[in-house]
């Protein structure tokens, strides 16, 4: 049980991995557990807090309800973040000294707001392990799905195994249970995509999971445990608390990096009902120009109303350039937005189906409101959640690349069109929205699993 606090308010002090899909279900959480209660700090590094302060809404409810504080990530104003060796290497070697002097002077300024307990993404276990070292309670957040977890816990014994060395395998598939997607020698988490630096920093993050597990007796997931049984099992100490969902408590806030453009709902709002293809592809993913231009062709061939996120650095990291006339064309029936809030758009009427990177967190989005997917995996975990999507759970489709990787605008017509005709993927859409919704009201496992967890924070 987690230490008691005699009498005080919990205070929980919550650290994410500095990137978009780990801050989002992290502040999720954060909102679901103050809620009930419990005083939040909630730590990014100072030029994450930066970005989500500067996208916060005037008005958001963000700023009394819980504390945003931030530690240096040991990098200037100036040096390129996007460089996944330097950045990591800063992180490791200089936020957990600042995350120590943080804590020391919250728990020295009043006794009665001292930290009783950290949450920390478990690609982020040296947070965990500040905790540990200064005796206060620690506990895990896994940002990823269960089937990703439950293969990255396994890398000691796929390494003696010989399946696996360092972010090298074998061309043997791995199979951890009969219900759990298997995974292929070229769909490994930590080896999408190719280039081998980002390889090494993938698999030293998961391997970052591995002593999380070990230095907490809680193991938060944003799944459902009726999802994904299989995985669930083969993971000690596992609470699935999802769908976590912004419309599940109080407040739509998601810790975004970018301000939302609230104006398309109103335009989905004059869109037919089941009519509009929803496009997003989270903050990471890149395209290339020329694969960029085919998926707005694409999507422009198909001839239904869409709504497509488009980030200011979506190709090969730098403003997109759209194909000559697209935008005149599309005019009266496509919306593009440099970011959206998604749960929102997601559970409109209007919309068809999400043309999705398959990042975690749009995949439980999609599942807890029932929207099908048609599947664009870009990195890492991306790869085996389209196989639960449209393998084990049958919500998707996939888009199936050339002998080059490239995926055609007549790929994605089709499949568009495959897709909203599709009666039985929506049908079995409609149950995990269902099996979802069940999860997290009164009864349901996962609204159990929070609520045990609440009581012992409060103990």
């Amino acid at each position: 049980m987690l230490a008691a606090t005699m009498g005080r308010r919990p205070h929980v002090l919550i650290i994410p991995f500095p990137a978009q899909g780990h801050v989002t279900p992290l502040m999720k959480f954060a909102y679901q557990i103050s809620d009930h209660g419990i005083k939040v700090t909630f730590v990014n590094s100072d030029f994450i807090h930066e970005k989500l302060v500067a996208a916060l809404p005037d008005e958001d409810e963000a700023r009394s309800r819980i504390g945003l504080a931030s530690i240096p990530d040991g990098l200037g104003p100036g040096e390129d973040r996007k460089d996944p060796l330097k950045s990591t290497d800063s992180i490791l070697r200089v936020m957990p000294g600042h995350l120590k002097e943080l804590i020391e002077k919250v728990n020295n300024s009043n006794d009665d707001e001292k930290i009783t307990c950290v949450i920390a993404d478990t690609t982020v276990g040296w947070a965990l392990e500040v905790a540990e070292k200064m005796g206060i309670e620690s506990v895990a957040f896994c940002p990823c799905g269960p089937g990703t977890l439950a293969l990255v816990f396994d890398i000691p014994r796929l390494i003696e195994a010989g399946h696996v060395n360092g972010s090298l395998l074998n061309e043997e598939l791995i199979c951890l249970a009969k219900d759990i997607p298997a995974f292929s020698s070229n769909r490994l988490p930590w080896g999408c995509p190719s280039d081998l630096t980002v390889q090494e920093i993938l698999f030293r993050l998961a391997l970052q999971c591995i002593p999380a597990k070990n230095l907490s007796n809680w193991l938060l997931c944003n799944s459902v445990y009726e999802l994904d049984s299989s995985a669930c099992d083969l993971i000690p100490n596992i609470l699935p608390i999802g769908p976590l969902l912004a419309s599940n408590h109080l407040g739509h806030y998601t810790g975004n990096f970018w301000p939302e453009d609230s104006t398309c709902i109103g335009w989905l709002d004059k869109q037919p009902a089941g009519s509009v293809i929803y496009v997003a592809f989270g903050s990471l993913a890149i395209l290339s120009q020329n694969q960029f231009n085919e998926l707005a062709l694409g999507i422009e061939l198909v001839g239904r109303p869409f709504l497509w996120v488009v980030r200011s650095d979506f190709t090969n990291g730098s403003a997109a350039e759209y194909p000559d006339g697209f935008i005149e064309r599309v005019a009266e029936h496509g919306k593009i937005v440099s970011w959206a809030p998604q749960e929102k758009v997601l559970a409109h009427p209007s919309v068809a189906c999400f043309l999705s990177h398959c990042g975690w967190n749009s995949t439980m989005d999609g599942i807890g409101i029932g929207v099908p997917f048609l599947c664009w995996p870009y990195f890492a975990d991306q790869f085996h959640n389209q196989s639960y999507i449209c393998d084990k759970w049958k919500v998707g489709l996939g888009l199936n690349p050339d002998e080059n990787g490239f995926i055609s605008r007549h790929e994605i017509k089709k499949k568009i069109e495959m897709l909203v005709s599709d009666d039985g993927i929506k049908a079995n859409a409609e149950k995990l929205k269902e099996m979802a919704r069940k999860s997290v009201i009164e009864g349901g496992s996962s609204y159990k699993n929070f609520q045990t967890f609440v009581e012992a924070l409060k103990q």
